[in-house]
């Protein structure tokens, strides 16, 4: 449905104070735009700037009608606060501020974090973070949480956002160094952000450390561009801030029409993990399970029984049975269904296969099976959750 011509004059006045200097500013910028296209003819106010920076110049003079802002200054807060209109905040750093908040969920991103270095055999973890920033202490708290399954105990190590000269620059790195190589070996360790990947990776080239084999590396915000450039390129989890800025606008738009803004934070999903190099390894000691696990994940498309499995890996079916559970800590069993279940999640966000496609793809009997099995362990149905990984389309 096209939306009817408005004149600039008429159309609700929005001022952007979004950084484009980093993907997730930029990703929030396209979930914006987004809603804008399908929902209200907004006059959006913006231009292109860094997270750290002060308002800008134009901001002065503007007189609006809302904002959406990923606010890091107390006193920047301070003084959007004082105008009086509604505002919406998409970082959360600022103790107190009087907006309400949509952001990523940083505890399920962790989850998924040690998840991913879970399912590749990891029990030794470390956790590389920032010191003082609340959204990187939610996310090292999550990532404890996750391994204290299996009994893991992260080590952390976090260092302040930035140095005042190139000598105390290289003072944390070597610093970060020496605490890579404290690690006891093989380790699984989550960083913070994308942004403080490559110096973790530096850190383990310092350290003499290799990447992936002795220690693999998963990020968050899955910036390609940073990613791509690290040697070896980053693992990340895909945090999906395009739709943090489309249900920020939306919350936008109905606290514009009188809605009472919510108290509690709106908490947006991860999309799962882009998988690069830095991860790309199994930590099992015992060769013939890593061996069937690698198995487990390439045939995620296909039906395989664990007679399949013991016959390639060389071992009889009861071996196989107790050395897996033995190694994993659950069965065979719920290694493929979990596999099945995690590539059926990917397929339900990311294409538009019917849900009889996707069970027939993921190895599932059939759709009436793989939404018994998803209500059983995700508590949701697998319709529920293509809902929840796209934003709504309007005719």
């Amino acid at each position: 449905m096209r939306m009817p011509d408005i004149p600039e004059t008429q159309r609700p006045q929005i001022a952007l104070l979004v950084e484009t200097s980093l993907a997730s500013g930029r990703d929030i910028l396209r979930g914006i735009a987004k809603y804008v296209r399908t929902h209200e003819p907004w006059a959006l106010t913006h231009e292109p700037h860094g997270l750290e920076d002060a308002l800008p110049r134009w901001f002065r003079a503007w007189r609006g009608d809302g904002i959406i802002a990923r606010l890091q200054d107390p006193a920047i807060a301070a003084a959007l606060a004082r105008m009086g209109i509604p505002t919406v905040d998409v970082l959360g750093v600022v103790p107190g501020a009087p907006f309400p908040l949509v952001h990523v969920d940083d505890a399920r991103i962790a989850q998924v974090a040690a998840e991913h270095l879970l399912e590749r055999g990891f029990r030794r973890f470390g956790y590389f973070g920032i010191q003082g920033e609340n959204w990187s202490e939610r996310r090292r708290d999550a990532f404890a949480t996750a391994v204290a399954g299996i009994g893991g105990v992260p080590a952390v190590c976090e260092l302040p956002r930035s140095s005042k000269d190139g000598h105390s620059w290289e003072s944390m790195e070597n610093e970060l160094a020496r605490w890579v190589a404290s690690l006891e070996k093989p380790c699984g360790v989550m960083v913070c952000s994308d942004q403080r990947g490559a110096r973790l990776l530096e850190a383990c080239r310092r350290a003499r450390v290799l990447v992936p084999d002795e220690v693999a590396v998963i990020g968050a915000d899955d910036d390609e561009p940073l990613c791509e450039v690290c040697h070896p390129t980053l693992s990340s989890v895909r945090p999906d801030h395009f739709r943090v800025g489309f249900e920020a606008a939306g919350l936008l738009d109905r606290m514009m029409k009188g809605e009472a803004a919510p108290r509690q934070a709106i908490l947006v999903e991860p999309q799962g993990v882009s998988t690069r190099l830095s991860s790309e390894v199994l930590a099992i000691e015992d060769r013939q399970i890593a061996t069937v696990l690698r198995i487990i994940r390439e045939q995620e498309a296909r039906s395989i029984s664990v007679d399949e499995l013991a016959q390639l890996a060389g071992l009889s079916r009861s071996v196989l049975q107790r050395r897996f559970r033995a190694t994993m800590g659950h069965s065979i069993h719920q290694e493929i269904l979990r596999v099945r279940i995690q590539r059926a999640r990917f397929l339900l966000s990311e294409s538009d296969l019917t849900l009889a496609e996707i069970a027939e793809r993921t190895g599932f009997r059939h759709q009436e099976y793989m939404g018994s099995v998803f209500k059983e362990r995700l508590d949701k149905t697998p319709g529920e959750i293509r809902r929840a990984g796209r934003p709504p389309e309007t005719s």
